[in-house]
């Protein structure tokens, strides 16, 4: 979906920044063409100042999102979830991110959450990306302890990772 969506603006490289940007955040587009997170308004000034392009360009952008039906159903239902994973040092939690080989297979997040669950550590959230919106996919799970030697080399072995990192 998401090279559907980039390839809409493949004739405009400042118009794919601010897609992937919306995207990323979990901005929307309301009826007026104004970049919103919930209810509340994003200038576009600050959006064009974030990416390095002119205000016209995110312009253009929601014009041509409104424009089109199947962007506008997708742009006008995205929404932001919070993340604890910038909040876990604070909050004494522990951040452990998953690369693996192939985000398109099942049964990945069920593997990684059973280990843990297995050792009565809660989990306080579990992220995915998407790998349709994302180049390089992760998940990202938040416990409130830190996971024992033993349970980091269980995930590690585990055949569809290629990479862990614990914060």
């Amino acid at each position: 979906m998401f090279d559907e969506i980039m390839k809409k603006f493949e004739d405009s490289p400042s118009q794919q920044q601010v897609i992937r940007l919306l995207l990323e955040r979990g901005f929307s587009v309301n009826d007026e063409g104004r970049v919103v997170s919930g209810g509340i308004e994003i200038p576009n000034t600050g959006i064009a100042r974030e990416i390095g392009v002119d205000r016209r360009v995110v312009d253009a952008t929601t014009d041509a999102i409104l424009a089109d039906e199947e962007l506008r159903r997708i742009f006008q239902n995205i929404s932001a979830i919070p993340s604890l994973m910038d909040l876990a040092p604070v909050l004494d939690l522990t951040v452990l991110t998953v690369t693996v080989d192939d985000a398109e297979d099942s049964g990945i997040v069920a593997a990684v959450t059973g280990a843990i669950s297995d050792r009565d550590i809660t989990i306080r959230q579990v992220i995915s990306d998407d790998p349709e919106f994302s180049d390089q996919p992760q998940l990202y799970l938040i416990t409130d302890k830190a996971l024992p030697g033993d349970l980091i080399n269980e995930i590690r072995d585990l055949d569809f990772v290629r990479k862990i990192e614990i914060q």
